[in-house]
């Protein structure tokens, strides 16, 4: 006679669970890959108009001057900047824990050292993230009188990063100046393959926290 006691199949609860967590994965990854397509596709030069003002996006000071990253973003202004002379220029960037100068102040005088006219160009040195970048940027226009709610062209802006910077940066613009004249880009390189790989997996989600977060 079997004396043991009854314990009901729990194969079927297995197999179902293994399926949940398949599709919890395959969304992930799903979105994962459609928020690098979002990103690849906001990632290029795009000129829109005749921008009057450009608005370079700070990232790390090392202490021997702007780290690789901020390089390319300066270097490809300063290509750009050769060509439209009389743009008005504001460096947006605070100072971290690690850095001995504001980003600010460090593109200032990179900007200066290869030629820029220091009198055009403008110091936003308290933002500490992205959104900060945005906002602290619109207050100090509105300050020198570069803010404009119209549609002329001297509404437009030409914002300078990374190319995998570039969606948040538009995102949040838009965010920021409701009504205004969509910015035009210009996208630097990411001359640093380890940066590359590291933004490559962080960008998606610090996109997805600025969509919900940052207003």
């Amino acid at each position: 006679m079997n004396t043991k006691p009854y314990k009901p199949y729990g194969g079927r609860r297995r197999h179902l669970w293994l399926k949940v967590l398949l599709a919890l994965v395959l969304t992930a990854v799903l979105v994962f890959a459609g928020l690098e397509v979002f990103i690849a596709v906001h990632s290029r030069t795009q000129i829109v108009g005749q921008p009057q003002t450009m608005v370079i996006f700070g990232c790390q000071m090392k202490q021997d001057g702007p780290s690789v990253l901020l390089r390319d973003r300066l270097d490809t202004a300063l290509t750009y900047l050769e060509d439209h002379p009389d743009m008005t220029v504001i460096v947006t960037g605070g100072k971290g824990d690690d850095e001995h100068q504001s980003e600010a102040q460090g593109m200032y005088d990179y900007l200066v050292a290869h030629g820029v006219d220091g009198g055009r160009i403008y110091k936003e040195d308290r933002s500490f993230n992205t959104w900060e970048n945005v906002t602290f940027t619109r207050a100090l226009m509105e300050r020198i009188d570069l803010s404009c709610t119209g549609w002329e062209e001297s509404c437009r802006f030409i914002l300078v990063s990374n190319g995998f910077h570039l969606a948040r940066i538009q995102l949040l613009w838009e965010r920021a100046n409701p009504g205004g004249l969509a910015p035009a880009t210009l996208a630097a390189p990411v001359s640093h393959a380890p940066s590359a790989v590291r933004m490559f997996f962080r960008e998606p989600l610090a996109l997805v926290k600025s969509a919900l977060f940052d207003r």
